[in-house]
């Protein structure tokens, strides 16, 4: 059978695949620590899932809106403009099947063939896949731990060709964990204006932010900027509802029509009873956010700390989302077991053999790193630092 080029040339996840290896090497009885999944492991909240039960209960399990339900529209509009100052109407806003779903329809939405996306490396492996489906070119900008893994005004600009439509921004950001300044964000957006490009900013980290560290919403800082983002953001991230996909646009009403309009063709509306959960979400949980924030400050700290007295890792201390990277290549060239270490897949496959899951970062455009998420127990945490020194012990 053949197969579109399209669909052809999509690279299978990484993320995914170290992941499987994980599961079945627990399976088999091996202890191993999994610092690979991107999701709070916190249970939904109560009185989110009761919700949910209620609108069940009342048979809310009809197609809903292409765009959303109205209740979690005026959630939405109400949430961006108290906490991110801005101002939308309900028509500014699609609610879609998860973030990834608000995303790709965001690419299909504004691209043409060839266009070009800014998108700074470190990344997100989906940003690229997702641009590739959409027609789209993908301009990787790469960043370093001089610039703190962030664009730059300079690079930004040098990366714009006259084929460049948009440019992808994510923070607090994953892989890094990196949170952009008010100041940083603002210099990104007068080049935007200056030529005329659309804005992506994926916030769906925005309220894991750690030290002090401020989110800010790019599309708040200047009119342009307002009336050419289209923010990304959804529940799974803060309310640790990543199974319930719901995620969400803001954007323009051009965009927002039109993207209604595309999922109406594709994947309908979002599911009805997670809507009115959502919905619910947003409106309360200020609790449930503030504890779960700071528990995943306390994981980041003794991470970061522990992986630090251990020669060799480089990183940049992480200021948000809830993911270490760090620089490995200090390793490279060693062998473990009798096979050699030559990038970070190799050397992901390596730890995991010695009981560490890790995700490559040549998934997300660096393959001299790794990635670990704190989503694991404190106690696990402490363990796997155990475990990787005894991995960079026999190292040889």
């Amino acid at each position: 059978m053949i197969l579109s080029k399209k669909v052809a040339s999509i690279k299978p996840s990484v993320t995914l695949e170290i992941s499987a290896k994980a599961k079945a090497l627990k399976k088999e009885g091996k202890d191993i620590i999994a610092f690979t999944a991107g999701e709070p492991d916190f249970n939904t909240p109560d009185y989110i899932i009761k919700e949910a039960e209620r609108a069940l209960v009342e048979g809310k399990t009809k197609y809903t809106p292409t765009a959303g339900i109205p209740e979690l529209k005026k959630a939405i509009v109400k949430k961006l403009k108290a906490e991110n100052n801005l101002e939308y109407k309900e028509s500014n806003i699609v609610v879609s099947s998860g973030a990834k779903s608000s995303l790709y329809h965001a690419f299909e939405a504004i691209l043409n063939e060839g266009d070009e996306v800014i998108i700074p490396a470190p990344y997100w492996i989906t940003y690229v896949e997702q641009v590739g489906l959409a027609g789209g070119v993908c301009k990787i900008v790469n960043t370093d731990e001089k610039s703190g893994y962030k664009l730059i005004k300079e690079q930004f600009e040098g990366a714009i060709t006259p084929k460049t439509k948009c440019v992808l921004i994510n923070s607090p950001c994953n892989p890094t964990g990196v949170v952009y300044t008010k100041d940083e964000l603002l210099e990104l957006a007068r080049v935007a204006e200056k030529h005329n490009l659309i804005i992506i900013s994926d916030e769906v980290y925005e309220k894991l932010v750690f030290d002090g560290e401020e989110h800010v919403s790019i599309a708040s800082l200047t009119p342009y900027a307002k009336e050419h983002t289209v923010v990304i953001n959804g529940v799974s991230k803060t309310y640790a509802m990543t199974g319930w996909r719901i995620g969400y646009m803001a954007c323009p009403e051009e965009i927002a029509s039109a993207v209604s309009a595309m999922q109406g063709h594709t994947t309908s509306n979002a599911c009805s009873f997670a809507q009115y959960a959502s919905a619910t979400a947003i409106e309360g949980g200020h609790e449930f956010v503030d504890y779960m924030v700071r528990e995943f400050d306390y994981r980041r700290k003794a991470l970061v700390e522990g992986l630090s007295l251990i020669d060799g890792i480089r990183l940049v201390y992480p200021k948000g989302a809830f993911y270490v990277f760090m620089d490995v290549s200090a390793f490279f060239g060693k062998s473990y077991h009798g096979k050699v270490i030559t990038g970070s897949v190799s050397f992901a496959e390596a730890l995991l053999e010695g009981g560490v899951a890790v995700i490559p970062g040549l998934a997300f455009g660096d393959d001299n790193s790794v990635r670990l998420a704190y989503t694991v127990s404190g106690e696990d945490i402490y363990r796997g630092i155990d475990t990787f020194k005894a991995f960079i012990a026999e190292l040889n």
